[in-house]
């Protein structure tokens, strides 16, 4: 098994498609997929154009629906949730299925949808993730940051770290027969030095300072939790996220 870290989607090779392809997007849209689903969402469906998600999300009743856009850190109009997780509570989000558009993660998720097998991972559920890759040890695994417009995010990248970091824990297998590019090394590197102070290193990142100012101390704690949800998302068709 080879494992492949990308700062973000653009950054990913345009002429090959991985075994499993993970999308990481911590702030916040890998961790509200993952929270949704485990408070019992039928399914997440994620876009990257919000008239898209307009135009599918209104072939559903509206009992079995709910819309959640993000623009910028905030709630875009006409949707029913913007992109924090401590909203998708089983009262809210039971049995319907959540239509998502967010800045960055669901750009990730489209990056990467034509992999044989994708997920979504964060913190919260990155056991899940490890146990997945031992479980079914796909030969290459690229794991996608979602960055902020293009450009490198502490916290999807120490996210990336902390997967490879455990798969080296839980396995036999050497940080030479894991590693497929220098950014797997320097993302365990990341991981090593904050694994302690996670909520403290989102502070320092500029998604973390965005979300301060935008009040969401709340939504960096939540985040910044690691292994408190079993659920993985994966995909069953494109854009199409379930409980795995």
């Amino acid at each position: 098994m080879k494992l492949f870290v990308y700062h973000t989607p653009e950054l990913t090779p345009k002429d090959k498609v991985p075994d499993c392809a993970i999308a990481i997007d911590v702030l916040r849209a890998t961790t509200t997929i993952a929270t949704a689903l485990n408070a019992g969402a039928e399914a997440v469906q994620a876009f990257s154009d919000l008239d898209k998600l307009m135009q599918v999300s209104q072939q559903w009743s509206a009992d079995k629906r709910l819309r959640a856009g993000e623009r910028g850190g905030n709630k875009v109009s006409g949707c029913d949730l913007g992109n924090s997780p401590l909203d998708c509570t089983p009262e809210v989000v039971q049995g319907r299925r959540l239509f998502i558009s967010t800045t960055n993660g669901t750009r990730a998720l489209q990056c990467v949808e034509n992999a044989p097998v994708v997920l979504a991972a964060a913190l919260v559920n990155r056991q899940a993730a490890v146990q997945y890759l031992l479980a079914q040890q796909p030969e290459t695994t690229w794991l996608v940051g979602s960055g902020w417009e293009g450009s490198f995010s502490l916290e999807d990248t120490v996210c990336a770290g902390a997967i490879a970091h455990s798969l080296l824990e839980q396995s036999r297998y050497s940080l030479d027969e894991l590693v497929g590019n220098d950014e797997v090394v320097d993302a365990i590197a990341l991981y090593s030095q904050w694994q302690d102070k996670l909520l403290e290193m989102f502070h320092h990142a500029s998604h973390g300072k965005r979300l301060l100012r935008l009040k969401g101390h709340e939504d960096l704690k939540y985040c910044a939790q690691t292994d408190i949800l079993e659920v993985l998302p994966i995909q069953k068709e494109p854009g199409v996220l379930v409980k795995n």
